[in-house]
């Protein structure tokens, strides 16, 4: 059973997981929108991976005598400055998570509840790498300066091992 201050930091993490699937789904449509396909197929791969999250977290607090509540969601920004501008922003969203997963262990450690620590130290790991992988698509996006964003388009897409849809 779970203790009511993990329970409740975990319900938190769900409305946490269900912004970020609508964020990325947000950002998603604005590239598909403007010609970027490839990163627009990484984004919905994104979207839907975080909604996996959450409903990991779901399970999770139900399967431990928890009540996972559904939450309201906050409407995610539509419109961005370009496609530099959306993977900083999606850094600095993954760098929030990452937090919010540690404020989770932390919570587990005061409570002495060390199976949901055992349980969420893949979230911890998944965060690592999520940042690593979005940190390196940064890092190609400031190697070409803003030129020949066709040709990263066409390659992002695969840094997640997301097939295009022109390719399904």
């Amino acid at each position: 059973m779970l203790k009511k201050a993990v329970e409740e930091i975990l319900v938190r993490q769900i409305e946490r997981e269900a912004y970020s699937s609508n964020l990325y789904l947000s950002m998603a449509s604005w590239a598909e929108t403007n010609g970027f396909g490839g990163v627009s197929e990484w984004m919905y791969a994104q979207a839907e991976e975080e909604k996996v999250h959450m409903l990991k977290f779901m399970k999770y607090v139900n399967e431990r005598g928890g009540v996972a509540v559904i939450p309201a969601v906050a409407q995610p920004p539509a419109d961005f400055k370009g496609v530099q501008d959306i993977f900083e922003l999606t850094l600095e969203h993954e760098e929030f998570v990452s937090e919010s997963i540690n404020e989770i262990v932390g919570v587990c450690l005061d409570e002495k509840d060390f199976t949901t620590h055992n349980w969420i130290q893949w979230f911890v790991t998944e965060q690592i790498e999520e940042e690593a992988t979005v940190r390196s698509i940064i890092d190609k996006l400031k190697l070409l300066d803003g030129h020949n964003l066709y040709m990263f388009d066409s390659d992002v897409s695969k840094m997640r091992g997301v097939i295009p849809a022109s390719q399904q």
